[in-house]
């Protein structure tokens, strides 16, 4: 079964355009592990300082599987200085229609 996630992550202006690069650089590397089905991280369109990521995984086997590689580690421990507060991961579905 898919398992699929929207992020929000509140960064602190003064790290806004460094949580940015972190993010874009592991997009490519994230979307070639095996369940990765989409990866899309952009930025607020309303100028605050969030970045907001739609991930789509074959499971939640894979999703945990990023979070365990070493690239990700590393954004998640600047994350450590560089936010507002605590990411939020939403798990979200398709509607039924």
């Amino acid at each position: 079964m898919r398992y699929t996630v929207f992020a929000t992550i509140p960064v602190k202006p003064e790290h806004m355009e460094a949580a940015c690069e972190a993010v874009a650089a592991i997009v490519p590397a994230t979307r070639g592990e095996d369940g990765c089905i989409s990866f899309e991280p952009r930025r607020a369109a309303d100028g605050s300082d969030t970045i907001m990521i739609f991930e789509e995984w074959a499971d939640r086997d894979a999703f945990e599987f990023h979070h365990a590689q070493d690239y990700t580690k590393d954004v998640f421990a600047k994350y450590g200085n560089w936010l507002q507060s605590e990411p939020e991961l939403f798990e979200v579905k398709a509607l039924e229609g």
